[in-house]
């Protein structure tokens, strides 16, 4: 069984008004992790407030927007985006990084955690686990972009997109990568969410997910297409590598006194 994929990444066209399916998806990730959140301050399982919570996500969004586009723009596409400028402010498109939204949303959260006088740690593990979910409706929009595919397959769920046809005028399918990273994010969200109450120290969740998502990511790398590579891996191993080590620091310098089982 193989897939055509003819999804209009239009959901809603009313005039020169479009709704993407792309932005509709973020959209439900911010609402799920405010939803999140909100829950547990209300439950009182965080020093957060809920003031202080419409701050955090306001400027969290900024922060994953402008961080994602600008290493989308700097490190995966820098040619096409320098020849076509006017193109980096199209982000309903897609081309957004996730590397560069983490690094935007962390350096966000370190300043207001040290306003609102909250660990960072703490603060990480709190969101982590929506956000972590955020990632798979994220990848799910690429999918219906119907961009960020993977390598030919001859596997019965390969999927063609665009149309696109060999020397021979013979259909190419290809490795959904998008739903892949759909499957295992959610994977990682069932452990996270299964992990959230069991007492363990600050910054483990965070440190669990950095570790578990640079595994998976580097392993559906493999399967990519047109990426930017470094010393024979493609620039998105090398991040997952760099997040593997800070999860793995965090967990040791965590635990290192008097270890604590997972």
């Amino acid at each position: 069984m193989v897939w055509i994929h003819t999804i209009d990444p239009v959901l809603i066209s009313i005039g020169p008004l479009r709704i993407h399916w792309y932005g509709v998806m973020y959209v439900l990730a911010f609402l799920f992790a405010y939803w999140y959140v909100r829950r547990r301050i209300r439950q009182e399982k965080t020093a957060l407030t809920l003031e202080q919570l419409d701050s955090l996500m306001v400027w969290l969004v900024v922060a994953l927007i402008i961080g994602a586009r600008l290493f989308e723009v700097l490190f995966w596409q820098p040619g096409y985006y320098f020849a076509h400028p006017v193109e980096i402010l199209a982000i309903w498109k897609g081309g957004l990084s996730f590397h560069g939204s983490l690094v935007a949303m962390i350096i966000t959260a370190y300043i207001l955690a040290r306003r609102f006088g909250l660990s960072l740690l703490s603060l990480g593990d709190l969101l982590i686990v929506p956000l972590s979910l955020g990632q798979a409706f994220g990848r799910m929009g690429n999918f219906i972009n119907g961009e960020l595919f993977g390598r030919v397959t001859s596997l019965p769920w390969g999927v063609n997109f665009g149309g696109e046809t060999d020397a021979f005028g013979q259909l190419v399918f290809r490795h959904p990568n998008q739903l892949y990273e759909v499957a295992y994010n959610v994977v990682i969200f069932v452990v996270l969410w299964l992990l959230r109450d069991r007492g363990l120290r600050p910054g483990s969740l965070l440190a669990i997910w950095l570790i578990l998502y640079a595994v998976f990511r580097f392993c559906t790398e493999f399967l990519r297409v047109g990426e930017p590579s470094l010393l024979g891996l493609t620039l998105g191993q090398v991040f997952n590598i760099v997040m593997c080590i800070a999860g793995s620091a965090i967990l040791y310098y965590q635990y290192r006194q008097s270890p604590k089982p997972l």
